[in-house]
């Protein structure tokens, strides 16, 4: 029996991604594709990134599969019942309707759209490092930070879509200025971008993550503190979220995440200095098991694992 498919599709900060994915979840590698996005691309140039993406995977679906649907991970905010997204970090979409965008591009076929965060959730909870755990928040800490949420077996996403987006928690002891117009929010102080922003004041002289990495690796200070204040602010935002949601695990993914895996010291640090509840305290931070996989995987579950999509 041929597999069944659905197209998944990972749109982000700095670029929009898709590829097919089986019913067991895995990613057939010659479909997967990516074009750039970024906070100065166009509406126009975005939906052809999107379109050249989407019509070279689709270009790859193997003779006699049969194509489930259409599964669509966005960073957010978005609007769940009319499919529009207006990711914050690519500001020439507000509003944009990706989800019509999508149905003309791949017609007769269900086209589910929901927040990013939400997506890594799904994909942690059926291949990775959620599996057998009904209270979960994943999250992506990258370009943006996002997350979503599983409690009780079934995804959270709210009337809007946007429940779980712990990115716009606000953390107390930072003053950072976010996109969004809130002070203090995670996203400001944690994502990729903002960590290096911060380390620039600070004197640092490099201008990426990758090199912020290298630098942590090396034991320049500047590094240490940065990673070490948006380790601390992630985990604020996690007790805050755990005392909240009661969460049995976090996982953690995005290419943020992986600075060093110290990041996850400071993050496991900062959390255990706030949950002395015992409930509260049983609560596991972990990595991504799912590696580039997840944003995909997870796209990919709205269509396999549908009845688990609030």
């Amino acid at each position: 029996m041929s597999p069944t498919y659905a197209l998944a599709v990972d749109l982000g900060g700095t670029k929009v991604e898709a590829a097919l994915v089986d019913d067991h979840g895995a990613v057939l590698a010659s479909s997967r594709h990516r074009s750039p996005t970024g906070p100065t691309a166009t509406s126009e140039q975005l939906a052809d990134a999107v379109e050249s993406v989407v019509g070279r995977a689709l270009a790859g679906l193997p003779a006699g599969s049969d194509l489930a649907g259409v599964g669509i991970g966005s960073a957010g905010p978005i609007a769940v019942a009319d499919g529009a997204v207006s990711p914050l970090n690519l500001p020439a979409w507000r509003g944009y309707p990706l989800r019509d965008l999508v149905e003309r591009l791949v017609p007769d076929v269900s086209v589910r759209v929901r927040l990013d965060g939400l997506c890594i959730t799904l994909a942690e909870h059926w291949l990775g490092a959620g599996q057998g755990v009904d209270g979960l928040m994943g999250m992506v800490v990258s370009t943006g930070v996002g997350g979503g949420l599983i409690l009780g077996g079934t995804t959270v996403s709210g009337p809007s879509g946007n429940a779980g987006h712990i990115g716009h928690i606000e953390v107390g002891g930072f003053d950072d200025r976010c996109a969004c117009g809130g002070i203090g929010c995670l996203e400001a102080v944690a994502s990729g971008p903002r960590t290096v922003a911060w380390a620039r004041t600070q004197g640092w002289s490099g201008t990426t993550g990758e090199e912020l990495s290298a630098s942590y690796a090396d034991g320049d200070p500047v590094a240490v503190a940065a990673v070490r204040r948006a380790g601390r602010a992630i985990g604020q935002a996690i007790a805050s979220a755990t005392n909240l949601v009661d969460l049995d695990v976090v996982a953690i993914g995005g290419g943020f995440s992986h600075v060093t895996p110290d990041l996850f010291d400071f993050v496991r640090a900062a959390v255990d200095e706030r949950t002395v509840f015992e409930f509260a305290r049983r609560v596991r931070v972990v990595p991504s098991a799912l590696s580039g996989d997840g944003p995909l995987i997870g796209a990919a579950a709205l269509i396999h694992r549908a009845a688990l999509v609030a």
